[in-house]
């Protein structure tokens, strides 16, 4: 049985890859061509990308399946969210097409991970 008061969430891979996600896109961000004026689209990056691993860490947290499995689609919606900004600022040159492409590649692989951990939970429902 697991301990309630441990971290456990910190023990999937996929809250791991979430993490690394989210540091990525902030480095990228952090060094955009934008002059920062639109610092509120920044900003919603930055908090679209940590959302997936919060909501991963928050759903872990939770007393049932059911509830695990609500946040993990909460997590993969904002997974989502943050590779259409990623557009938008590639679109408006604040990125470039490699960072954008290397956010792309990972964020497909954490949202395959994302899918696997869902189907796999609503399985033993």
């Amino acid at each position: 049985m697991e301990n309630p008061n441990d971290f456990n969430f910190k023990d999937l891979h996929v809250w791991q890859k979430a993490v690394d996600f989210a540091t990525t896109v902030i480095d990228t961000v952090e060094n955009n061509s934008s002059d920062r004026k639109h610092f509120r689209l920044l900003e919603q990056v930055e908090s679209s990308a940590t959302s997936v691993a919060l909501n991963i860490a928050e759903g872990k947290g939770r007393h049932s399946k059911k509830e695990f499995v609500q946040y993990l689609y909460i997590a993969r919606g904002s997974l989502f969210e943050t590779v259409t900004m990623l557009n938008i600022f590639h679109r408006k040159e604040w990125i470039n097409k490699s960072d954008l492409k290397t956010l792309e590649s990972e964020g497909l692989q954490l949202a395959k991970m994302l899918n696997a951990l869902i189907s796999s939970i609503k399985k033993s429902i």
